[in-house]
C-alpha cells in the first residue's frame, strides 16, 4: 500500500501564526485579513433583563464588528483603515451619539485613560460633521489633567473651523493659544493666511497679517509676502498689497522674482500704468529683466480690460529689453488688438511674425479676417483666407460666417450664397449664425424667390425652420421695423411658414409704434388659421384692446390667460389695472393689483405702494397717506391713476370722504394733479362711497333676513 500523503493541520493558521505583532499605531488585533479568522454570525438568545456589565478593555475593540445599520449607504468614518484604533474608537463614540456632545460621549471617552495630543489632532482631521463637537471635544481634552495641546492640535483645529467656514473663529485661535500659554509661531500665521488665500478672503487675510505683524510681532518671510500680496491683489485689494508691500521693504527683506510680478500684474489690472513700469525698472536693476512669459502674462491682463495703448507700451518695452517674443505673445497682442478695432495694427504684427517663420494659429486669421470684415475691407480678408489655406490650415464654420456676414454688408448675395454653399461641401454643419445674414439681405433687396430657395435648403440641412424664422423676425424688427418684417410676413404666409411666436414678435413690434389695431387684425388672423394663442399673444392683445379703450374685451383676454393655468406679463398687469381704473372699477382693479403681486415674482412699484397706501387708510388719517407717496416720489415712482385709485379704495374701505379730499387737495396744491383732474377724482370718491354703503346697508338685509320683503315692495336698492 503506498504511503498516505500528510493530511493538513486544520488548526494551523496562515500567513503567521498567533496574533500579530503589536506596534507603537497598531495595538494587539485578533486575526487577520490572511488568517483562518472565522466570521462571527449573531445569535438571537433569549434577552436577559439584568446583564452583567463587563469592564471595558479597548484591545478587544474592533470597529469592524459593530453593528451598523443595512441601509446605510456608506460605512461610517470610524471604519476608515487609515485610523489608529483610538481614533475610530472617539469617533464612532460621536457616531453612536448622532454627532452631539452628551454625557454618553464623556462616559466612552472616560473609557480611555488618557487623550493624547496627537489623537486629538488625528480626530479634528477627520471629523466632518458637527463643529460644535469638534470644539466641544477640543476644550474637553485641554481640561485633562496634566495636558497641553500641541502645534498639531491647535492646527487641525484651525483646519476644522475652516472647513465649516468658521473661519472668524479660526482668526480666534491665536488669541487662544496665547491665553494658553502656547504663543503662536509664523507656521500658524500661515496656515490662517493661506486657508483665506484659497477662500478669496483678501480683507479677512489682511486682518491676519495684521494681528501677526503688531499684536505678535512677528516678522513674515519673503515666501509669506509673497503670498499676501499675491492674495490681496487677486481679491481686487491692491492699495492693501502696496501698503504690505511698503512693510515688506521696512523689514529689510530683498525681493524675489514672485514678489515683483505680483506687484506689477496687480498695477497692471488696475490701471497704474506708471507704477507698473516704475516696478518693472526697480525689477530689471535689483534682480533680472523680465522673460518672455511675465511680458506675455503683462498683455494677456491688460487685453481684457482694454488699454491698447499700454499693451503696445509693454511691447516696445519688450523690444528694448531684447526679449524675442514668442508665438503665444503674437497672438495674445495680434488678437487683442484685432478685437479692439485696431486691426491694421495687429496686421503689422501679424507681417512681422510671418518674417520670422512663426508658426501662426488658426485663431489669430479668425481675429484679423473679423477686424477686417468690421472695417469693410473684405480684399485683405480674403487675401488671409487664402493665406490660412495655402499654409494648410482649414477653415472653421466662424471664419466663413464673417466672410459671408461682409459679402452681405456688401450686397455681394451672389457670392455670399456661393460661399454658403462651400460650407455645406465641406461638411461645416452651418447654423443659423451662418444663414442670418444672407436672410436679412435677401428681404431687404426683396429678393423673397431665393429667400424661399434658401429656407427650402435649410429644411434639407436640418435646420428647425420655423424656429430659425423667429430669430430672424426678431432680428429684422430691430434693424428695419416692423413694416418690413409685416411685408415679409405676409409673402412667407402664402408658403405656410407661420407660428404663434412670429405672430406675437409681429404684434408686440406693432404696438410699440401705436399700430395696436394693426396688431389685433393679426390676432384676429392668427385664430382664424386654426393656431392657439398662448399666453404672451394675450398680453399682447391686452395692451393693444386698453390702448383703444375697449376695457372689457381685455378682461375677456386676462381671463383666457388665467385659463391656460399662465399669468399675464406684468407690462399687461398694469395696463389693464390703469384700464380698469379709469372706467371707475376700482375695487376690480385692486384685486388685480393684489393678484400681480401673488403671481409675479418682481411687480411693479406702484402695485406695492398701492397695497401700502390702502393700509395707512385704516388709520383714517391723511398725513400717513401723504407720507406713504412722499416715500414713493423719494424712490422715483410716479403718481398714476393706480395711485389715486388706491386712495379712493382705501379711504372708502377704512376712512372718510373728508380725509381722501385732504389728500387730493394736498396733490392739487403740490401741482401733481390738475383742477379738472381734482374734479374728476372727487366724483369718483363720491360715487365708490355710495357704492360701498350700498353694499354694506345689502350685506346687513341679507344677514336679517329682509331682503324679500325688500324685493315683495320693489324697492331699488336690490337688483331685480
Amino acid at each position: 500500500m503506498p504511503p498516505q500523503p500528510p493530511q493538513p493541520n486544520p488548526n494551523k493558521f496562515y500567513f503567521f501564526y498567533g496574533h500579530r505583532k503589536p506596534s507603537q499605531n497598531r495595538p494587539t488585533v485578533r486575526g487577520g485579513l490572511f488568517s483562518n479568522r472565522q466570521t462571527l454570525k449573531p445569535s438571537n438568545p433569549t434577552p436577559n433583563p439584568n446583564p452583567k456589565s463587563k469592564p471595558f478593555n479597548i484591545k478587544k475593540w474592533d470597529p469592524h464588528f459593530l453593528s451598523t445599520a443595512p441601509s446605510s449607504p456608506s460605512p461610517p468614518l470610524s471604519a476608515s483603515p487609515r485610523l489608529s484604533p483610538l481614533a475610530r474608537f472617539i469617533l464612532d463614540a460621536f457616531r453612536k451619539s448622532r454627532n452631539k456632545w452628551s454625557p454618553a460621549v464623556v462616559a466612552e471617552l472616560s473609557k480611555l485613560r488618557r487623550v493624547p495630543p496627537n489623537l486629538v489632532a488625528e480626530v479634528l482631521k477627520q471629523h466632518q460633521t458637527d463643529p460644535a463637537l469638534a470644539s466641544t471635544f477640543f476644550h474637553w481634552a485641554g481640561k485633562q489633567r496634566g495636558y497641553s495641546h500641541s502645534f498639531a492640535a491647535y492646527n487641525a483645529f484651525a483646519y476644522c473651523l475652516n472647513r465649516h467656514r468658521l473661519f472668524r473663529a479660526a482668526d480666534r485661535l491665536p488669541d487662544l493659544m496665547d491665553s494658553q500659554g502656547k504663543p503662536p509661531s509664523e507656521k500658524q500665521f500661515e496656515i490662517l493666511i493661506r486657508m483665506h488665500a484659497d477662500a478669496k478672503r483678501g480683507l479677512r487675510l489682511y486682518h491676519v497679517y495684521h494681528v501677526m505683524r503688531n499684536k505678535f510681532a512677528l516678522r513674515p518671510r519673503v515666501f509669506l509676502y509673497n503670498r499676501i500680496i499675491d492674495a490681496l491683489v487677486r481679491t481686487g485689494h491692491l492699495d492693501l498689497a502696496m501698503s504690505v508691500y511698503e512693510d515688506f521693504k521696512e523689514d529689510g527683506l530683498v525681493e524675489e522674482r514672485v514678489t515683483f510680478m505680483a506687484l506689477v500684474k496687480g498695477l497692471c489690472k488696475g490701471g497704474r500704468i506708471d507704477e507698473m513700469f516704475a516696478v518693472l525698472g526697480r525689477m530689471r536693476e535689483s534682480l533680472c529683466k523680465p522673460d518672455v512669459f511675465a511680458y506675455t502674462a503683462l498683455v494677456r491682463i491688460l487685453v481684457p480690460e482694454g488699454n491698447l495703448d499700454a499693451c503696445l507700451r509693454v511691447w516696445e518695452e519688450m523690444k528694448r529689453d531684447r526679449v524675442e517674443p514668442d508665438v503665444k505673445a503674437y497672438a495674445t497682442m495680434i488678437v487683442g488688438l484685432a478685437e479692439g478695432g485696431r486691426v491694421m495694427e495687429g496686421y503689422d504684427l501679424f507681417k512681422e511674425m510671418k518674417s520670422k517663420g512663426s508658426l501662426v494659429d488658426r485663431l489669430i486669421y479668425g481675429s484679423l479676417v473679423e477686424g477686417f470684415v468690421v472695417r469693410g475691407q473684405l480684399g485683405l480678408a480674403f487675401d488671409l483666407f487664402k493665406d490660412l489655406v495655402s499654409s494648410g490650415y482649414r477653415a472653421d464654420l466662424g471664419l466663413y460666417n464673417s466672410l459671408i456676414r461682409g459679402l452681405c454688408d456688401s450686397k455681394r448675395l451672389h457670392k455670399a450664397y456661393k460661399l454658403f454653399r462651400v460650407t455645406v461641401r465641406e461638411g461645416l454643419e452651418p447654423d443659423f449664425l451662418t444663414v442670418k445674414p444672407l436672410l436679412v439681405a435677401y428681404a431687404e433687396a426683396n429678393r423673397m424667390e431665393e429667400f424661399c430657395k434658401l429656407l427650402e435648403q435649410m429644411h434639407k440641412l436640418g435646420f428647425q425652420v420655423i424656429a430659425d424664422l423667429s430669430k430672424f423676425f426678431s432680428l429684422l424688427v430691430e434693424k428695419k421695423g416692423p413694416v418690413m418684417a409685416l411685408d415679409v410676413f405676409t409673402f412667407l404666409k402664402e408658403k405656410g411658414h407661420v407660428s404663434v411666436e412670429i405672430y406675437n414678435i409681429l404684434m408686440e413690434s406693432l404696438h410699440k409704434i401705436g399700430e395696436g389695431k394693426k396688431a389685433l387684425s393679426l390676432f384676429d388672423e392668427m385664430k382664424d388659421l386654426s393656431l392657439k394663442p398662448d399666453s404672451l399673444t394675450y398680453s399682447i392683445a391686452i395692451l393693444c384692446l386698453v390702448d383703444l379703450g375697449e376695457i372689457q374685451e381685455a378682461c375677456v383676454c386676462h381671463n383666457k390667460i388665467i385659463e391656460m393655468s399662465c399669468f399675464p406679463s406684468v407690462a399687461a398687469y398694469s395696463s389693464l389695472a390703469k384700464g380698469l381704473c379709469k372706467i371707475g372699477e376700482i375695487e376690480e382693479a385692486m384685486l388685480l393689483v393684489r393678484d400681480c403681486l401673488g403671481n409675479v415674482s418682481d411687480g411693479p412699484m406702484v402695485f406695492k405702494y398701492s397695497l401700502t397706501i390702502i393700509h395707512a387708510c385704516k388709520s383714517n388719517d391723511a398725513k400717513k397717506v401723504i407720507d406713504v407717496l412722499d416715500e414713493m416720489l423719494e424712490q422715483g415712482c410716479s403718481l398714476d391713476s393706480v395711485v389715486y385709485s388706491a386712495i379712493i379704495s382705501g379711504m372708502c374701505k377704512y376712512g372718510t370722504i373728508e380725509e381722501a379730499r385732504k389728500v387730493f387737495s394736498n396733490l392739487r396744491e403740490r401741482n401733481f394733479l390738475t383742477e379738472s383732474e381734482t374734479i374728476v377724482y372727487d366724483e369718483l370718491l363720491i360715487d365708490h362711497m355710495k357704492k360701498k354703503t350700498a353694499d354694506l346697508v345689502l350685506s346687513s338685509l341679507k344677514f336679517f333676513g329682509l331682503e324679500s320683503k325688500l324685493k315683495a315692495k320693489g324697492c331699488k336698492l336690490l337688483p331685480s
